[in-house]
């Protein structure tokens, strides 16, 4: 029994399951969910343990078949974003919708919107079920979620981290910012979706260890010329510059030398 990594969209999250058969990367297999059967492409060999898990499985290889089967499931979600998004004018209802998706067996059609408030959806629900005659979802998703589901450029020129390659997105604070000395100017620590950036976590580990022993601006340290107060730091380099009187002096911190904090 082997652990397998299995993906439904292609920017989309990758999920666990076990199966019997020698699956290669890039093979496409219908699989078990909990919301009925799913057709998805294998990603990945995680695991050939034969430790007990929770995994559900993958039922087989999909055919050819099933590849047609899925691409009209396509087509026909897309006519239900378009019938979803009418029917909530028609209703009035303070919402975005952004995607729908048929489940690879038909038993649960599910969307996916955004909004400001908390939307009584039950009458949107009701009419959906009477039109399609299978288990309505409705699912509200943030604005990282929103990004990841539209995609887009990112201010660094590529694609947008999270329609790309991430799964999981950790919490992102401020002072990731902070500890790497940006200006705090939303138009550039903000991404697409109006929250602070992922890519502030990915050197945050590096930032704070290059920082341990630094001064920070304003500080008055010591130096071979005298007493100074910092007016920048370079923290990937571990130098900062000083002015001593009237001039600017570099300190490098990765010499010895006799540099204090006061």
């Amino acid at each position: 029994m082997k652990v397998y990594s299995v993906k439904f969209k292609e920017q989309g999250k990758s999920y666990y399951f076990n199966g019997n058969d020698d699956y290669k990367i890039d093979d496409y297999v219908i699989v078990e969910t909990e919301k009925g059967l799913q057709y998805g492409k294998i990603s990945g060999i995680i695991s050939t343990d034969e430790e007990e898990n929770s995994y559900k499985n993958i039922i087989r290889y999909a055919q050819e078949e099933d590849k047609e089967e899925y691409l009209k499931l396509l087509n026909e979600a897309s006519g239900a974003l378009e019938k979803c998004k009418s029917l909530v004018a028609t209703l009035g209802l303070n919402m975005h919708v952004l995607s729908a998706e048929f489940t690879f067996d038909r038993t649960q059609l599910l969307f996916n919107f955004t909004s400001d408030e908390r939307v009584d959806f039950r009458e949107l629900a009701k009419r959906l079920a009477g039109i399609y005659h299978t288990r309505i979802e409705l699912r509200q998703i943030g604005a990282r979620d929103k990004a990841k589901e539209i995609g887009g450029i990112g201010i660094c020129g590529g694609r947008i981290c999270c329609s790309r390659f991430l799964n999981h997105i950790d919490a992102i604070s401020m002072n990731m910012a902070k500890n790497q000395n940006l200006a705090l100017n939303p138009s550039k620590i903000n991404g697409l979706c109006g929250r602070l950036l992922c890519c502030l976590q990915y050197e945050d580990d590096n930032y704070l260890e290059c920082s341990k022993g630094l001064p920070s601006v304003g500080d008055t340290i010591n130096t071979p010329s005298g007493e100074g107060s910092v007016v920048s730091v370079d923290v990937l380099n571990r130098k900062c510059k000083v002015l001593v009187g009237s001039n600017k002096e570099e300190v490098d911190f990765n010499e010895n030398t006799e540099n204090s904090i006061e």
